[in-house]
């Protein structure tokens, strides 16, 4: 697959948008291909990872975030199912799990049932490790500030917002992929 063709697709009439999806989707591909090189042990998917990560966050075309240039008419929580529906349409099932359970380290039926979210009530939890690297990947870099990685601890602290189950998994990842992670 060539994701750039995909991108190019739904991107080509806001390039500034375009631009700041790219940059972040490098960041968090790089982050989660060194991880991938730093683990043989974890025999995942290296082409995937790359192709999944540059596509996780497809979805924000639709939402509507003015200070990262989405115009869209959702709420920027919709962006990973939007993608995801986008993704499958297109005919990448795996790449649109990907972008389902991205945000956050997943969000739980629970979660989305105590919030008045317009997604599907299921359960938007990493399942493989593909999924797990690239969400925890994902963490460390905002589309709002495109060239500064988030701190360990702030990222943490931004992670609370989903529970402590969040932070747990969060805090789980961090053990399992940063070690021997080559920089």
């Amino acid at each position: 697959m060539n994701y750039n063709v995909l991108i190019d697709k739904y991107y080509s009439g806001n390039p500034e948008l375009k631009n700041i999806l790219l940059v972040h989707s490098r960041q968090v591909a790089d982050r989660a291909l060194r991880i991938v090189d730093s683990h043989p042990e974890l025999q995942v998917d290296r082409q995937f990872v790359e192709e999944a990560a540059m596509l996780h966050d497809i979805g924000i075309i639709f939402c509507d975030a003015p200070n990262i240039h989405c115009y869209g008419t959702h709420h920027y929580m919709e962006h990973g199912w939007l993608g995801a529906e986008l993704l499958r349409r297109e005919g990448y099932p795996r790449h649109a799990d990907v972008a389902e359970r991205h945000t956050g380290t997943g969000i739980t039926l629970d979660t989305v049932l105590a919030n008045d979210w317009n997604i599907p009530a299921q359960d938007y939890t990493p399942r493989t490790t593909e999924e797990e690297i690239i969400c925890y990947a994902d963490k460390f870099y905002s589309k709002s500030h495109i060239y500064e990685e988030v701190p360990y601890q702030k990222v943490r602290n931004n992670i609370w917002r989903y529970g402590s189950d969040s932070v747990a998994r969060f805090d789980k990842w961090r053990t399992k992929f940063e070690n021997n992670l080559i920089l």
